[in-house]
């Protein structure tokens, strides 16, 4: 039996507890029955109107001195406006403390601070943003066990990859967890993010690194470490960054913290060299400085922090945890997928020891050959090369209105379709070379080969009611001429001889962007099925459900919008070129000592995608007789006699589309309708030299520089 010692310090413990609160959908009924608003409430407990909502609905408990203010007011509310069936005066309910999950548990788990959620019968405490916009908050929350599930993928990282810090000390993270963040100054965040916080993922490939955690800083979580709300300067955005004289900046200096090169900008990497295995090292993005390009995010940085929270963490989980800009991040995720080194075991001392991962491009730059680089390259000034250059670049190309019909101008609708990440159907099973480039002098054509060979195609006449597949505009080639490997085997598919002047080639070869294009594809296709884009639909079907899709759910529209910009800019980033005023031509610039400094690569995708829409507009034109207006890059615009694709895609008699031309459908290269005007619309812009495939989505014609 306890003596009465025991028990009367028992007691005293209990009764030095901080006071507990009743479930968050009590707070709201007590605060409704007195007639006082949110904001109103905020007024008096001096917080922002967003913090009394996470209050009322599980997302954040309040932190003295607020926290006995508060149980106070709710205590006298409850004397008042008893629940219906409860004793006139009652105790406000208990909620129990929120418990760490079993997984969370074992040598390896950080040690987690405590998820500021209320866990209760009444009201789950773990509630998804769209549940909560959608839903009033006392009938939208997950069962508390669900989301348990979901964070037991790795007990290291139990609260997901990334959270989102206000101006309160709350951090959101996915799953509508929020954590209590008491930095106030950014050394004390990246400490507790790295000790404290349990954020990061785990590697996507067994020889890579797990990804360090990301913390997004609103306005308010900015100012209050000491950064300005605004980055401002007048130089490009992406260049803009702290003076290495500001606070803050000295302030991690002095932690014994470290800066990339890159600086204090919108996208912060604050790291100290790695102790053994163990990464030490945060990534901090900041809303308010641009961090997030609406044209790449749109919407999300208006969010409220536990929808950017949700929008960030899907993309996170699907695709990878963001490193920057959407084009930063493909390029990560091409090494994160396909890591450039392996433990390997020395033969000679039996030591592991990091050896190079086959099929990856390896931990050094590779000069590119001359063709494939760019004009201003160290490798094209330095030799003098004059030889010409690759120019495999996506469709900017306009139908001669001296060819239109008279039946074709008579049909009333302009129909634009636009092919699903075509760039990323392209990288499918794509083989690319993995080593230097070798040059070969009239070598004999290998389509299976990657590389650049000289040949002349200006020989070769097609139907000049279709873009000649050789060239981006389209227009007939006049002579010799750089091409990719996929350019001239589809020379050779159209029945005409070859015969390469020259070529650099790759001996090592290998399909590096295999898994880039698997992890995307699923990420693309999984993320429009959440949005009610589904591979079992009809096409009619399919086209009522992306006409919806965007109001579905916004932050997973968000969501599907980066993972669109994460294809093309992972494209594009393999051929970065310099930027600033003060490069001069012939020096080497940052990008260029990256193993992923690829144009090769990049020119591989283009070329492959360019013949896919060849190869699909003339098989339409033998099916259907009919051909395109205009082609810029993924869309193409047809004459059509329905304001619908449905009008003019060929399908069997079964009903089924015919293989060969475009067809509809969710998946990277099927093609969605990008939009509908006027037959004599696009009469009128082909007549200035205006592109109606740039145009068809808006209707308004900007004339601009790029026509």
């Amino acid at each position: 039996m306890p003596t009465e010692e025991e028990l009367f310090a028992s007691v005293d413990a209990l009764l030095e507890e901080e006071p507990q609160l009743p479930p968050p959908a009590e707070r709201a009924r007590l605060r409704e029955a007195a007639g006082i608003t949110q904001a109103r409430l905020a007024t008096a407990m001096k917080t922002t109107l967003q913090t009394v909502k996470n209050w009322e609905n599980g997302r954040s408990e309040p932190r003295q001195p607020r926290l006995s203010a508060y149980q106070r007011l709710l205590t006298g509310w409850a004397a008042k406006y008893p629940a219906p069936g409860a004793p006139a005066v009652s105790a406000p309910a208990v909620a129990p403390k929120p418990e760490v999950p079993e997984t969370f548990t074992g040598p390896a788990a950080p040690e987690a601070p405590e998820a500021k959620v209320a866990a209760s019968v009444e009201a789950p405490a773990v509630q998804a943003a769209p549940e909560r916009l959608a839903r009033p908050a006392a009938t939208s929350r997950r069962p508390v066990a669900k989301k348990a599930a979901k964070l037991a993928t790795d007990p290291r990282f139990p609260h997901g990859p990334l959270a989102v810090l206000d101006g309160d000390g709350s951090a959101y993270g996915v799953d509508g967890i929020v954590l209590d963040c008491p930095a106030t100054t950014v050394p004390e965040l990246v400490e507790w993010t790295l000790k404290e916080s349990g954020l990061g993922a785990a590697k996507l490939n067994r020889y890579g690194k797990d990804a360090d955690p990301l913390i997004v800083l609103t306005a308010a979580a900015a100012v209050k470490l000491g950064l300005p709300e605004r980055l401002e300067g007048h130089e490009q955005r992406r260049s803009l960054r702290l003076p290495e004289d500001h606070p803050v900046v000295k302030q991690v200096g002095r932690a014994k913290w470290q800066l990339t090169q890159r600086g204090f900008g919108p996208w912060a990497r604050i790291y100290r060299k790695a102790q053994g295995r163990d990464r030490q090292c945060v990534q901090l993005a900041i809303l308010s400085w641009d961090a997030l390009d609406e044209r790449s995010w749109p919407g999300v940085a208006e969010m409220e922090p536990a929808d950017v929270a949700r929008v960030l963490g899907a993309y996170a989980q699907r695709v990878i945890t963001p490193r920057g800009s959407t084009a930063v991040s493909g390029l990560e995720l091409m090494t994160a997928l396909r890591p450039p080194t392996k433990a390997v075991q020395d033969s000679e001392t039996g030591n592991w020891v990091s050896g190079h991962n086959p099929g990856s491009l390896g931990t050094e730059p590779m000069d590119p050959a001359p063709p494939e680089a760019t004009p201003e390259h160290p490798v094209v000034v330095n030799s003098g090369w004059r030889g010409g250059f690759l120019n495999e670049e996506a469709y900017q190309w306009v139908r001669s209105v001296d060819t239109l019909t008279d039946e074709e101008c008579t049909l009333p609708f302009a129909v634009g379709l636009d092919l699903n990440t075509a760039f990323l159907a392209a990288a499918a099973r794509l083989v690319v070379g993995l080593s230097g480039p070798d040059h070969f002098h009239a070598p004999t054509f290998n389509q299976k080969i990657p590389g650049s060979w000289l040949v002349d195609l200006s020989h070769i006449e097609l139907d000049p009611r279709l873009p000649s597949p050789f060239t981006p505009d389209g227009t007939r080639p006049t002579g010799p001429a750089w091409y990719q490997t996929h350019t001239v085997a589809y020379a050779q598919e159209l029945g005409f001889n070859v015969a390469p002047i020259e070529a650099y080639l790759r001996r090592e070869t290998g399909a590096y962007l295999d898994p880039w294009h698997d992890r995307l594809k699923d990420a693309y296709v999984d993320t429009l099925a959440d949005l009610g884009v589904t591979k079992d639909l009809s096409d009619a079907e399919f086209l009522a459900a992306m006409e919806r899709h965007k109001q579905v759910d916004p932050a997973l529209a968000a969501v599907l919008s980066a993972i669109k910009a994460t294809v093309k800019g992972g494209v594009g980033k393999l051929r970065e070129r310099p930027q600033g005023k003060h490069y001069k031509e012939g020096e080497r610039w940052p990008a260029l000592e990256r193993p992923t400094w690829r144009p090769d690569i990049r020119a591989a995708v283009i070329s492959k995608a360019r013949v896919n829409m060849h190869r699909k507009l003339r098989n339409m034109a033998a099916m259907t007789g009919l051909f395109p207006l205009a082609v810029l890059s993924d869309c193409v615009v047809y004459p059509s006699p329905g304001d619908s694709p449905l009008d003019f895609l060929p399908y069997a008699a079964s009903g089924k589309p015919q293989p060969g031309g475009f067809r509809l459908g969710p998946t990277p290269g099927l093609a969605k309708l990008e939009g509908v005007q006027a037959m004599l619309w696009a009469v009128d812009l082909m007549e200035k030299g205006l592109n109606p495939a740039r145009h068809i989505k808006g209707g308004d014609a900007v004339f601009d520089e790029g026509e």
